[in-house]
Parts: structure tokens; sequence; C-alpha cells
């Protein structure tokens, strides 16, 4: 099988991450592959991605080979493959818009992004590189907070025809208008803002479902996290983080037994602190009551590398964008939406959503609920008859 031809704006840590494990995983067999919830998805592997086309603003990546961009400051997450080979793709220069905050200029080279020179692209300009290239799948790593930047890609994969994965909190296709324009294209699209392989959202959720599920009331919770790679930079304009924070409040009242009221639940970036780099720490706390109305709290710590936790979903949202091409489905991927992000266009528990991805991927989902009003045309056709 020919490998799944992708194109990534924003080669920051996310891409580093999910560009290292392509080449990581190719010496594994599936046997010895840690980290991957599916070694096969429709007869692609993990390592069957070639990154075709790419897209950055930062003077250190634009104009360079993608094996090197990935590598570039301010990037600064783990290494753990650095012999990635020469892709032969070079970053092109993006379009900025609103994806660059004005706070960031105050701060060292080292952490934050240097604009490059080069003239910014029009739609057209990306439209031509993206067909040109022959992609299929286009990723979306652009920083919190970038409205007009997302919207203007999705723009581009609707007039390019090609998949669209959205792994940040601007609401495409949770957005029934945008989830529309994708369906009539018959495109597939899976969003919005991925859920990290084991974060700090999907420890939450898997708590508040526990507490549910064994009677115990939630009362009141705080998620606060820190990092210091330039996604905690960006978001130190609060004024960025709307989205954010609704994307994952949202993601743990939809588990919760009964929805907690606003001051109870508070949940979203805390701080940066430069020297954690692209490591994450997560503090949590839940406070709930058990059995007699007896009070109790629950305190945890999580400390994780951030982009390659979100890597591993990345490579199976991708593969089953893929899958969706081949089937001629297109519109809202609901089941891998809903388990692979934390702003899905429907929210299911983990275990459902587990079991509905499954599905999808062996092809025997079919059920398809009424408040889901744009799935592929395939389905479209057997609901009507």
């Amino acid at each position: 099988m020919d490998a799944i031809k992708i194109a990534v704006i924003g080669i920051g840590n996310c891409a580093s991450s999910l560009i290292q494990g392509i080449t990581h995983y190719k010496d594994k067999s599936q046997e010895d592959a840690i980290g991957l919830m599916h070694w096969d998805i429709g007869g692609y592997k993990p390592y069957d991605i070639d990154v075709v086309a790419a897209f950055d603003i930062d003077k250190r990546k634009v104009g360079r080979d993608v094996a090197d961009a990935i590598f570039a400051l301010p990037n600064c997450t783990t290494v753990f493959c650095s012999d990635v080979a020469k892709t032969g793709t070079i970053v092109k220069m993006g379009k900025c818009l609103d994806g660059f905050s004005d706070h960031m200029k105050n701060y060292d080279e080292k952490y934050t992004f240097i604009k490059a020179d080069a003239p910014e692209p029009d739609k057209k300009e990306i439209v031509n590189i993206l067909k040109s290239s022959g992609t299929e799948v286009l990723l979306n790593y652009l920083p919190v907070g970038s409205e007009k930047a997302v919207r203007f890609y999705a723009e581009c994969a609707l007039d390019a025809n090609v998949a669209f994965i959205n792994n940040m909190p601007v609401f495409i296709a949770s957005d029934p208008e945008w989830a529309r324009r994708f369906h009539e294209k018959n495109l597939p699209i899976i969003g919005d803002d991925i859920k990290a392989q084991l974060g700090a959202t999907i420890t939450h959720r898997t708590l508040t479902d526990l507490f549910r599920k064994r009677g115990v009331k939630l009362e009141r919770t705080y998620q606060l996290n820190t990092g210091g790679n330039t996604d905690f930079l960006n978001m130190l304009n609060r004024s960025r983080l709307l989205s954010k924070k609704e994307s994952k409040t949202e993601a743990v009242q939809s588990v919760a037994g009964k929805r907690l009221e606003n001051e109870n639940i508070h949940i979203g970036p805390s701080d940066w602190i430069a020297w954690q780099k692209d490591n994450k720490v997560c503090f949590l706390r839940m406070e709930g009551k058990l059995f007699g109305d007896v009070p109790m709290h629950l305190e945890m710590r999580l400390s994780v590398e951030d982009s390659p936790n979100s890597a591993g979903i990345v490579i199976d949202a991708i593969r089953c964008a893929r899958l969706a091409l081949s089937r001629n489905e297109g519109g809202v991927l609901y089941p891998p939406s809903a388990f692979f992000m934390k702003h899905p266009p429907k929210q299911f528990s983990d275990d459902e959503a587990y079991r509905l991805t499954e599905a999808f991927i062996d092809g025997t989902w079919e059920t398809v609920p009424d408040e889901m009003p744009y799935f592929s045309r395939k389905q479209t056709e057997e609901v009507v008859a």
C-alpha cells in the first residue's frame, strides 16, 4: 500500500514528536511497539505516513527540510529518535493571521517564534501546494487562540479536497456549519482539540466517570497545568484561552453524573515555567461525598512529556481519516472524533467512544444517532433507504 500523504501546519513540538515517531516505529514489530493503541488500521502501519507538505512562520524552520526543522528552536520536546532521514519536503512560509500572540515578542528567542521575512502566501498558493504534493490529510497544529488562522486552513482543506484533522481548540468539526461544509464535499474531518494518550484531561475524565459509576457525588474539582513549551507561553495571553478552557471543561462535564455549577469546576492552563520545557505537570483535585454523606477528596500530580503524549493519538487519527477516504466516506468522523478529541461534535464516555472507534475501523459502525446531523454519504444513503 502507498504511504498516507500528509501536510502539517505548524512544525512545533507536537509535529516533532509525530515525525520522530514515524521513523521510530519503522524498525519495530507489533510485539515490541510500545505506546500505540493500534498497530494496523485499514492495512496501514504507524510508519506508513509521508510528510509531503509543511508550513510554519519561524525563520529557523522555513526553507529547511522537515527532518531538520523539527529539531529547531523553539522546539524543546524530548528527542527519542534523532536519525530522522531527510524527507525532501521543505517547510514553506505559512499564513500568520492571529497565529502569533504579540506578548511573545517580549521573550528570549529560544522560547518563542521569530517570524520569517518571507512573504505570506494567499489561499490559492496554499491550495496549490496541497494539490501538487498529493496531500490526502491536512493536520492542524497551530497555537491555541489562532481562530482566524485555523479557519483559513480549514478553507484550504475544502478547496484542495483533502481530509482535515483539527488538533487544537478552535471549533471546526464541532461547529455545525463547518461540519455541513465538509459533509457536502464528502471530505473526512476529525476534531476538535487532541486528547493525549494519558494526559490531564483523559485522566480527569476517567476519574470523573469512576465517581459516577461508584455512586460518589462530585461536588467540586480543579485541574491546573504548568509547562515550559511555546504552547504554555502562548497561553499566558488569557484572551486566547476561551475555546481551550471550554474544550477541557466540557470534556470533564460530559461524563459527570450531574453537571457542576461553573464556580465548582476550574480547568485550564495555569502558568509557563521555562525550565519545564515540554514537560507538563497537572495538579488535580476532586472533592465529593461517599455513603452517608461522608466527605472525601482526591489529589493527584501527573507529570508527562506533552508532545509525545499526543503523537500516538494523531497517528491513529491520520489512519482513520485515510480509511474514510478509501471508503468514500466524508463529513465528521464521529467515533474517532469522540475517542481522539476533547471537544468532538458528540461526546461519549471513553468506553463507548473506544467501542465505536473499533467498530469504525473494522467497518461495522452503522448506528447514526439523531443528534449527529452530518455523517458520511454512504451512511446518509443507508438512512434514507
